[in-house]
């Protein structure tokens, strides 16, 4: 049975770095606190988003970090590291399942819930979850994404088209466009309603249930180029996380600029989501030369993340090969 805890007292905003209490020191831990406090980057119009610290649970910060305190000893228990380096997105959706089966206010219901029509399959719903605060079952689909703004790029300067994943891949348009016309819709046709009898109590299967409400968490950050200026994407949300991108030769100039004082960690894929503990942040030359390094040895973008002791806590940046990028996703039709 799960129990809502009392808060301690606060240990001060200095101590926090992106959301994440310094006490919490568990890997998967620090990314619960860090999903939990970082927004959505856009917004679907008429889909909410995602649940908020108070509907799971916790009426404050200092009321979470209390949780996650006691979380540990069943976390550990589990096989997170393994899951840590699983695919990022795969992992994204793990934490997902642990926040809502044991958070106060909500049940984890079904996951990945596969739906049919003769033998085809038609989609997966993501999460299916009940709040103490809705007696109907609530559909979630989760992602968790970084994407890099092309100051020039397909569509006008706001078009979501011109916001693309570091291996140039997958756009903020296709993702948005992806949920909106086939995941979210889903839930609401006779197949899911079919498929989701297998999971839901039978009071909730009988055909007085309206239809399913369906949430959509979409957290990460998008990043601006470093000596451009970019608008925003339509519909992101205002307080979505932001960094910087660089190519490899422009990092000297945008480092010059950097306080002689800070600090650096490499945030080796797929570890991108919580900032590690103050501890291994390093001096900025030292933590980024082996960054640096493997942009070139596989031509591939790599995510720093700066600390400015006296300044604002932290920046993350990308640093990008030359080249960059090699391919840009056509937009949705």
């Amino acid at each position: 049975m799960k129990t809502e805890i009392a808060p301690r007292p606060s240990h001060g905003h200095s101590a926090r770095l992106e959301g994440v209490a310094a006490e919490i020191q568990h890997p998967a831990l620090r990314d619960i606190a860090w999903l939990l406090h970082t927004p959505d980057i856009v917004t679907l119009p008429g889909t909410p988003g995602r649940p908020c610290l108070k509907a799971l649970g916790w009426p404050n910060d200092e009321a979470l970090t209390h949780w996650l305190a006691h979380q540990r000893p069943a976390v550990e228990a589990l096989p997170w590291r393994t899951l840590r380096q699983s695919r990022m997105g795969h992992y994204h959706e793990r934490l997902w399942h642990y926040v809502l089966d044991h958070a106060p206010h909500t049940h984890l219901l079904a996951r990945n819930v596969r739906v049919f029509q003769r033998r085809n399959t038609l989609g997966e719903l993501d999460i299916l979850y009940r709040s103490r605060f809705d007696p109907a079952p609530i559909h979630l689909e989760v992602a968790i994404k970084f994407y890099l703004g092309l100051a020039d790029g397909p569509g006008g300067e706001a078009s979501l088209s011109r916001w693309i994943g570091p291996g140039g891949l997958d756009s903020l348009a296709l993702k948005c466009h992806h949920t909106a016309r086939h995941q979210l819709p889903i839930a609401r046709t006779p197949p899911a309603r079919e498929a989701l009898r297998h999971w839901l109590a039978p009071r909730d299967s009988g055909e007085a249930l309206a239809p399913l409400r369906s949430q959509f968490a979409l957290p990460g950050v998008l990043f601006y180029p470093w000596n451009t200026r970019l608008t925003p994407p339509n519909g992101a949300t205002a307080t979505h996380r932001r960094g910087l991108w660089c190519y490899r030769d422009d990092w000297p100039s945008l480092a010059a600029s950097m306080p002689p004082d800070t600090l650096a960690a490499w945030l080796e894929k797929p570890c991108w989501l919580a900032p590690p503990p103050l501890a291994r942040f390093r001096p900025l030359r030292d933590a980024v030369t082996a960054a640096l390094d493997r942009v070139i040895a596989d031509n591939t973008p790599q995510q720093v993340m700066l600390h400015f002791p006296n300044h604002d806590p932290t920046q993350r940046v990308f640093i990008v090969p030359n080249g960059w990028p090699r391919q840009i996703p056509l937009p949705p039709r």
